[in-house]
């Protein structure tokens, strides 16, 4: 049985009122090839420092420990005090879901907050409605969308959510969005969508740049 509680609740079932989760491993997740972007996604500014950095910061107040999951490029590049971890090799260069399954092996019978860089317009505020909102026998639970579409990488896993996993990869699947329909993963609508607009391409780099310098200067 898993030592950590759901990050919602406090270990008698009460909402938890303090903002450190027990127990809860916050992933910062970098890797991919950013081939529409033409480079690093995960190395993009729009908040004074690295996107990676930035994501990091933003769950270390919710999370025990931060890990930055990174592919092997990566990790002599990114400049952190944050831990880097690469996918092991048996779930090496099979995207996000390698990530998580490394995740959960090297850190068994924890909870994940699992981050991806992608989404600059992401916030303290947005992540913690999330995780209030989560209910105690949850399995996973993930920010949903207007095309009715789960974002992995907004995502909650569950300590039990590990072994499903890893039935899930063996039978030969290896998409996180799935995997979150086959668990019937609870849905969190934010309060404002464009929290999970994925930033791909330079054009959206350059809107997004944009706009976010006009809502810091009004």
């Amino acid at each position: 049985m898993a030592d950590t509680f759901n990050p919602a609740f406090g270990e008698n079932g009460n909402q938890n009122t303090n903002s450190v989760c027990m127990g809860l491993i916050g992933i910062a997740v970098c890797g991919g090839k950013s081939s529409r972007m033409g480079r690093d996604k995960s190395s993009l500014i729009y908040h004074q420092k690295s996107q990676y950095e930035h994501v990091a910061d933003l769950i270390s107040g919710f999370c025990e420990k931060i890990i930055i999951s990174c592919n092997q490029d990566q990790l002599s590049v990114l400049e952190t005090e944050y831990e880097k971890m690469v996918d092991l090799p048996h779930y090496a260069h099979i995207g996000p879901i390698g990530a998580l399954l490394t995740t959960f092996q090297s850190f068994p019978d924890h909870d994940f907050l699992f981050i991806g860089c992608d989404y600059p317009q992401l916030e303290e505020t947005d992540i913690s409605h999330f995780l209030n909102a989560i209910q105690e026998d949850s399995v996973a639970a993930a920010f949903y969308n207007s095309e009715q579409k789960y974002e992995p990488l907004l995502a909650w896993y569950a300590a039990k959510a590990g072994s499903r996993l890893s039935g899930h990869f063996e039978s030969g699947d290896l998409s996180l969005q799935s995997f979150l329909r086959n668990v019937n993963a609870q849905k969190f609508l934010p309060e404002a969508e464009n929290v999970m607009q994925s930033i791909d391409t330079p054009e959206d780099f350059a809107r997004i740049t944009e706009l976010l310098k006009q809502k810091n200067n009004g």
